[in-house]
This record gives C-alpha cells, structure tokens and sequence, in this order.
C-alpha cells in the first residue's frame, strides 16, 4: 500500500495544490486570507489578555504568557479538528471521482491531511514571528515541537481513516462528529488550567489523548522546557493502533466503498 501512495504522490501533490487554490478563488485577496485571518486571531487574542484583561499564568511575569498558551493551544487544535473533519468526510466528498477513476483511495484522507498541514503551517510560521518580535521563542526546546506534532498527525491521521470509512456505510458518524469535537474542545486543557479543575472532571480530561499533547505544546512555548517523551507514549500508540484499524478496514470495504456512495 506505501508504495501505492508514493506511486501516486503526483496525484497528491496536485490535489493539495488545488485545494488551496479553490479555497482562495474569486476573492480580491486570494491566498492573503492565509495569513490575514490567523494574524487578526493572533493579534486578538493578544490584545484581549494582555493588555484589557491583564491575563497572565500563575508562576510566571510574562505579559504574553496567556496569550502564548492559549495560541499554542488553539492553532494546535484547529490543526487536529481540521485534519479530522476533513478525513472524515473525503469518501463521501470525493465519490464522483472514487466512481470514475481507478486510485488508491487511501490516498484522499492523506491528500486531506497534508493539505490541512498546509494551512496549519502558514498560522503556525506567523504564530512563530509573533513568539520572535515579543521576544518569547522557546529556544532549543522548540525542537522538540516537531516529534510532539508528528504524534499529533498520526493519532489524527489513524482516527480521521477509520470514522471516514465508517462514515461511507453509517451516515451518522458524520453528524456526530462535529457534536463530539465541541465537547472534546471543552475536555483538553486549551483555555483552562487543569490544576483549577475538581478531581472527578481531571480524571476525566487526563485520558483524553489530546491532553499530554497540549501540555507539550505548552511546556514548550510557555516554559521552554523539553516534554517528557514517555507521556506521549499511550496518545502514539492510540494513533498506530488506529492507523492500522484504518488500513485495515480500507482493505476490507474498499470493494463495498462505490456502491455505498
């Protein structure tokens, strides 16, 4: 199946390519609400809790820090309901084209995956300049963003295949899903502290498996400090597990997939 999806990787390419140009065409700006629309939330957010609500974490003297940790949190989300929604939807979305060309169809949640990389990348870069010009980047421990969001795109990637599978043969997982995203939001630790929380509902956000992956983001950007690797671990192995239930149902309803959609 790899060798499948490099075989395509043109295919790939020039469906990300098209997306993006799609997602910009007939507006006077065009690709310049890339940046515009995350540079107006970043400059929001830092107006809002900077300088009216003087919001700032406990143990810490920097007048961006909850800036800083609600930007990290937030772009990293976006990043993740992006890539889920999309993944989750592109059987269905692309069904014209599953009926009439002969292609590996894995290849539609990765075209989907990557292009909301794309997307993520460009808020991600001005998030980055904004950390430089306040003087708050992170140092080295900034290297260790990149195995953090690695896991990120597998445990997304894993999980966006299976629903989008399921979602061909049971309509509801669609619906249920944008439902399901506004609860899980409010479960991962983006806006909030943790340590504010009652017991019985930190229970309940510590299994979350976004949680140790936001608590990097923000040990990173807001602490500059390097993630334990080891608290990665159950939230990597969910993402491989879920890969392969992906694979796996691929292989199994590949053949079932036309005649549902």
């Amino acid at each position: 199946m790899i060798k499948r999806i490099i075989a395509y990787r043109g295919f790939i390419y020039e469906s990300i390519k098209r997306d993006f140009q799609a997602k910009y065409m007939n507006s006077m700006l065009g690709s310049a609400w890339a940046i515009i629309n995350p540079l107006a939330m970043i400059l929001v957010y830092t107006l809002i809790f900077t300088n009216l609500m003087k919001a700032r974490l406990p143990g810490t003297e920097n007048e961006f820090s909850y800036s800083i940790y609600l930007c990290s949190g937030i772009l990293t989300w976006g990043f993740f309901s992006e890539t889920l929604s999309r993944t989750c939807n592109i059987f269905i979305e692309n069904a014209n084209l599953i009926k009439k060309i002969n292609f590996p169809r894995i290849c539609l949640p990765i075209t989907a995956a990557l292009s909301s990389l794309v997307n993520f990348s460009i808020v991600f870069v001005l998030f980055i300049l904004f950390l430089i010009v306040t003087n708050n980047f992170p140092g080295w421990s900034f290297l260790s963003f990149f195995p953090t969001l690695f896991v990120q795109l597998i445990f997304s990637i894993g999980l966006g295949v299976t629903l989008g599978l399921l979602n061909v043969f049971f309509r509801d997982i669609g619906q249920l899903l944008g439902v399901s995203l506004q609860f899980w939001f409010w479960l991962t630790p983006i806006v909030y502290l943790d340590s504010i929380l009652p017991e019985q509902i930190l229970k309940i956000v510590e299994l979350n498996p976004l949680t140790p992956l936001v608590k990097a983001y923000h040990l990173i950007f807001i602490y500059n400090e390097h993630p334990d690797a080891s608290s990665l671990i159950p939230t990597a192995a969910i993402g491989l597990l879920l890969c392969y239930s992906g694979v796996y149902l691929y292989k199994r309803c590949a053949g079932e997939m036309v005649d549902e959609l």
